[in-house]
């Protein structure tokens, strides 16, 4: 049974969320994503269950390792965790869901000690043609709470048992175990040279919530870089002038 936590998330765009623990109370999170906590919190580093499930990870691009915050002081304390690129924090009870649900690899940000977290998808998108990015899902079991984190705006589908739903594989958070899922080819030679968008997207069909985002990070990448490049005079940009860039577009909505 996963330890039962207290929380509260703080901010507008660019998230934490504070975690208060009882005596013996703790709560598992992703390597470096720790913001702060107080006096009588204890950090403990392992594979989260053995070297095969640290191994599991590492090949999926995750971290080997996964920190459990334990709280040994006489009494409360409070440990906190943020996300590495603006966006929300949803705050999920599993209890809610069956027990089960299903994340992205990049949007777990923690969960009540008691909660197991294992890979649950992997797809190699496009090997050996395209070189495209792996698909790598998570599944998280148990009866707590856990927080996963998503960028830009949060949209919730709720499908009924039949409905379909395409998604630009980067823009899936999470969703029920109830919803069956896959990875289509989109297709066309156009599509592929010119279409501007990923060559493949997540067909997800209900019954189930399923938690999209605006802005994953790849795209905020993606952004960056296109941005990390001479002025017309030939001159580098440094870094407040790649911000600057940014800042502008989005103001500008281009």
């Amino acid at each position: 049974m996963a330890d039962l936590i207290d929380h509260t998330i703080y901010g507008d765009d660019m998230q934490l969320v504070e975690v208060e623990l009882d005596q013996g109370e703790g709560v598992r999170a992703e390597v470096g994503t720790l913001t702060y906590m107080e006096d009588g919190i204890e950090m403990q580093t392992s594979t989260g269950g053995g070297i095969f499930k640290g191994l599991k990870r590492a090949i999926t691009g995750e971290s080997f390792f996964i920190t459990t915050f334990l709280n040994n002081a006489g009494g409360k304390a409070k440990v906190a965790f943020a996300a590495p690129y603006p966006g929300k924090i949803i705050a999920i009870s599993l209890n809610d869901f069956g027990g089960r649900i299903i994340c992205q690899k990049d949007s777990f940000l923690c969960a009540a000690q008691g909660i197991e977290i294992e890979i649950a998808f992997t797809k190699r998108l496009g090997a050996g043609v395209f070189g495209g990015e792996g698909f790598i899902l998570q599944r998280l079991e148990g009866d707590g709470m856990a927080f996963v984190h998503a960028g830009g705006t949060i949209v919730e589908k709720d499908l009924v048992a039949g409905e379909t739903l395409r998604v630009d594989t980067g823009c899936l958070v999470a969703f029920n175990d109830s919803v069956t899922y896959d990875i289509k080819f989109i297709g066309g030679f156009t599509n592929a040279l010119f279409g501007g968008e990923g060559l493949f997207l997540a067909t997800l069909t209900g019954p189930g919530k399923v938690y999209l985002q605006s802005l994953p990070f790849s795209r905020l990448a993606d952004r960056v870089l296109a941005s990390a490049k001479f002025q017309q005079t030939g001159e580098k940009k440094g870094v407040a002038g790649i911000g600057g860039d940014i800042l502008g577009d989005l103001i500008s909505g281009r």
